[in-house]
């Protein structure tokens, strides 16, 4: 008869509390760190005698980080099936799960390599930019994509990483691709002279170094070749994993691109404005992405040992930190909001404008730390294919109809009002969904059941 471990209390032990922090801490400096040397980027690059080497890199990075966020379902996923195999304590699994990983990774980049031009139109086609500007940015997007399978594996690699809470690995990958791009850029644009194709050799340089050093990390999940084998049942249930991610990704970017692409008809002050805003969320996803990856890789582990009880344990001691984030967010955008957005710009027009809509992130945190939280969960049980249907459900059923119905009810001057809600509403609605979804399907048959459903 199996025994069954009591868990401690309800508020948890301190042990248990340190075990989330030592995942959601490293990632957390992960990504107050990558900031930090981007902006010594930038700063290389705006150093450069002309404005315009500035405006492609920024153009062009600003496409390419578009192509590889949509790719971010490639690192979810990993960490969704390394934890469940590390919980299971199952090493051929693991591998298993990289192998796939691996060839789907290969194969999306040399995808991309293949239709370079083909992107670069298509951006052209929505974005339609200057013509010297254009062809500078190009030039970078087409250097750039040489890295896509780099760029690829090295979202497999953090998955896994994560997924066998490895997180202080995953800092040190996040660090040092950051710290080779500034390295680089220092020899190739203020060394060689060579500007824009300089950045994005810079750029190139580090993802594939930071491949290198990222499999070496994981060189215990690499089989040898002789055992390199691809399973067509598992890679149609991974495939159909990242499918399912993939297109939650997709819709949850279309949403964020509505709050700036939308707002250009309010005019440029209220575009600038929106953007500016749309920092808090950058700023929110620092502590509350943090807490999300432990709970990925917390309760993957916990669904690889079938243990419910410790499902729910590591749930509710990690919806605590949720919250009391949230809650700090909420004080700290309330009391210093507007210092915030005085750090971010210091254009008078664009910071009145930011002010009158600053309310809505004070609150924003509450309202949306459920739908990161939740995200965690969803990727650590591995409901994938849940996942993407209440993100669905939530876009087309709250955030188009709000958005659009406020735009045909508020006044032209408070159009922008109408944005800002239906992104609350769409924060709290993927929030209450996913709740809806585990309680009304119970954890103990979505842990019994196939991962992905």
């Amino acid at each position: 008869m199996k025994r069954i471990q009591k868990l401690p209390s309800w508020f948890g032990t301190g042990a248990d509390h340190r075990a989330i922090f030592a995942i959601a801490l490293p990632m957390i400096i992960s990504n107050i760190a990558a900031p930090l040397l981007g902006l010594v980027d930038t700063a290389i690059i705006g150093h450069l005698p002309d404005s315009i080497y500035l405006s492609a890199v920024a153009l062009g990075a600003m496409v390419v980080s578009f192509v590889y966020l949509l790719a971010i379902f490639l690192r979810m996923t990993t960490t969704a099936e390394i934890a469940h195999a590390f919980g299971a304590d199952n090493h051929r699994l693991a591998q298993r799960v990289v192998v796939h990983g691996m060839t789907i990774a290969v194969g999306l980049g040399l995808l991309l390599l293949l239709v370079r031009p083909w992107l670069i139109d298509c951006a052209w086609l929505i974005i339609n930019p200057e013509p010297e500007l254009q062809h500078y940015a190009a030039q970078y997007i087409g250097i750039r994509l040489w890295a896509a399978p780099a760029a690829l594996i090295n979202l497999l690699v953090l998955g896994a990483l994560l997924g066998r809470q490895q997180s202080r690995l995953a800092m040190t990958l996040v660090i040092f691709t950051n710290a080779v791009n500034v390295v680089a850029d220092v020899i190739l644009i203020i060394g060689l002279e060579l500007n824009v194709q300089g950045a994005a050799w810079a750029s190139v340089l580090a993802e594939v170094s930071t491949a290198v050093l990222g499999l070496w990390f994981i060189r215990d999940l690499l089989p040898k070749p002789a055992y390199w084998r691809i399973t067509p049942a598992y890679f149609k249930q991974f495939a159909a994993m990242n499918r399912d991610v993939f297109i939650r990704s997709l819709l949850l970017q279309l949403c964020m691109a509505v709050m700036t692409g939308y707002a250009a008809r309010f005019g440029a002050v209220v575009v600038a404005a929106n953007a500016v805003l749309m920092q808090f969320l950058m700023l929110i996803s620092l502590g509350l992405d943090g807490i999300a990856y432990a709970v990925e890789a917390l309760l993957g582990a916990a669904r690889g040992r079938k243990d419910v009880a410790k499902i729910r344990y590591w749930m509710r001691l990690s919806l605590m930190w949720s919250a009391l984030f949230a809650i700090a967010y909420c004080i700290i955008f309330g009391f210093a909001g507007g210092q915030i957005v005085r750090l971010l710009t210091d254009l008078n027009d664009v910071i009145q404008v930011a002010e009158i809509y600053l309310p809505w992130l004070i609150v924003m945190p509450l309202l949306g730390h459920w739908s990161y939280y939740f995200d965690g969960v969803y990727i650590g049980l591995g409901l994938t294919r849940a996942m993407r249907n209440t993100m669905a459900v939530s876009v087309l059923g709250v955030f188009v109809p709000v958005w659009l119905i406020s735009q045909w009810w508020l006044s032209e001057n408070n159009a922008n009002h109408g944005l800002w809600l239906a992104l609350s509403l769409f924060l709290l609605a993927r929030g209450v969904s996913q709740w809806l979804y585990l309680h009304y399907k119970g954890l103990t048959l979505l842990v019994q059941d196939h991962p992905s459903k």
